[in-house]
């Protein structure tokens, strides 16, 4: 009796949490490298905020689809923890994909939002020209990326996130089965079938991949 769940006892599980616990306990600590740029994560904690002001001053809000077009830069890895502060869904596409899929993913996922990287852009331009409704298009102008490539938007991704609050004040979400990913399949036959994961499963397995791994066997 009187045991119900509250605030004293329960808290969703999210794994956005494990961010600004990390920039609390270890906020000197090298968190990204990239090329000559590092980030701490006191640094990285303040970008993804940045990211989640800037979006949500553009009109992002929860449920609303982030679609992400990147190779292994820090955009993308702000961008796993800055969307889902708005309670916001992150769809990273296949950058293998044609146009033709992406732009199916695009529609069908309703996309809000596309970052994307200037890399892409001889995929990701046709697959823009096929949309009935074009999302806000953000480019990653990345300065180790030397090849072709033109910007498909209006504003670079940097110049983007500065205009966002460091301290931007996030929430988490009510409810831990709300989705923080939408995920799509590739090379199978038909279109792409879509996947939704949610804030208490991606919590849970990043949790059993640290548990998993420190209980493999050492190699001899």
């Amino acid at each position: 009796v009187d045991l119900m769940t509250n605030a004293a006892n329960y808290a969703p599980l999210t794994p956005v949490s494990f961010l600004p616990r990390t920039a609390t306990i270890h906020p000197d600590r090298i968190a990204v490298i990239h090329g000559a740029r590092q980030y701490t994560y006191r640094q990285f904690y303040d970008r993804a905020r940045r990211l989640a002001s800037a979006l949500a001053r553009r009109g992002v809000h929860a449920d609303n689809i982030v679609s992400a077009m990147l190779p292994n830069v820090p955009a993308m890895a702000e961008a796993h923890y800055g969307v889902p502060m708005l309670g916001a869904v992150l769809n990273t596409i296949n950058t293998r994909l044609d146009a033709a899929t992406i732009a199916y993913i695009l529609e069908h996922g309703e996309a809000k939002v596309l970052i994307t990287d200037r890399e892409f852009a001889a995929q990701v331009g046709p697959a823009l020209a096929k949309l009935k409704r074009r999302p806000l298009v953000i480019d990653v102008d990345d300065e180790l990326y030397a090849g072709a490539g033109e910007r498909l938007g209006k504003v670079e991704y940097e110049e983007f996130i500065a205009g966002g609050d460091p301290n931007f004040e996030w929430v988490p979400p009510t409810d831990e089965s709300s989705a923080i990913a939408l995920n799509y399949t590739s090379g199978t036959t038909g279109n792409p079938k879509g996947v939704v994961y949610h804030h208490r499963g991606t919590f849970l397995e990043a949790v059993g991949n640290i548990m998993a791994r420190a209980l493999a066997p050492r190699p001899v």
